[in-house]
């Protein structure tokens, strides 16, 4: 699709693509491709434009070990990297979750885009994640991902989605 401003531009490509990967292969990312990833972060939309947000990149694996200590997180030990997305609950304490979450995903999808994989982890112990990278008081961990190339035919796993006419009505909830 051209969009207006001549630029083709079409993202349901890596939104429909991506799916949860829990298994890496050793690669490392390349710099350039994850500070893409870190910018469509960056650019996210947010309430009255606070960017609440502050995403702290793990790339040190003893560092990785400790964040794994959730119940669902014993895989970010063998990812190259783990984006952990910290919320300022001071300058925005309404929304900052949401502003979080949604330059998350902007992240999730950049990394499908550059043929990356990706998990979200939202099981973990925020106070021994806080501890492990030094996040203040003020600041709330919403959300951490994992991100990096899948193992060899990991990705093929299909996942299953409700009917456009089960979850979309018009102008009504009927």
């Amino acid at each position: 699709m051209v969009h207006e401003w001549g630029i083709i531009m079409d993202s349901i490509d890596p939104i429909s693509k991506r799916v949860s990967i829990r298994e890496y292969d050793s690669r490392e990312i390349p710099e350039e491709v994850l500070r893409k990833i870190l910018e469509a972060g960056r650019i996210a939309p947010s309430a009255m434009n606070y960017q609440p947000w502050k995403f702290v990149v793990v790339r040190d694996s003893s560092r990785r070990k400790n964040l794994s200590h959730g119940r669902y997180a014993k895989f970010l030990t063998e990812c190259p990297v783990v984006i952990v997305g910290c919320g300022n609950k001071k300058r925005s304490p309404e929304w900052y979750t949401v502003d979080v979450t949604i330059a998350l995903q902007n992240m999730v999808t950049q990394a499908t885009a550059e043929g990356l994989g990706s998990c979200w982890i939202g099981s973990f112990d925020e106070d021994t994640v806080k501890a492990a990278i030094k996040v203040p008081e003020d600041h709330a961990i919403v959300a951490m991902l994992a991100i990096g190339y899948p193992k060899d035919g990991k990705r093929k796993i299909a996942h299953k989605r409700k009917s456009f006419d089960e979850i979309v009505s018009f102008e009504d909830f009927s």
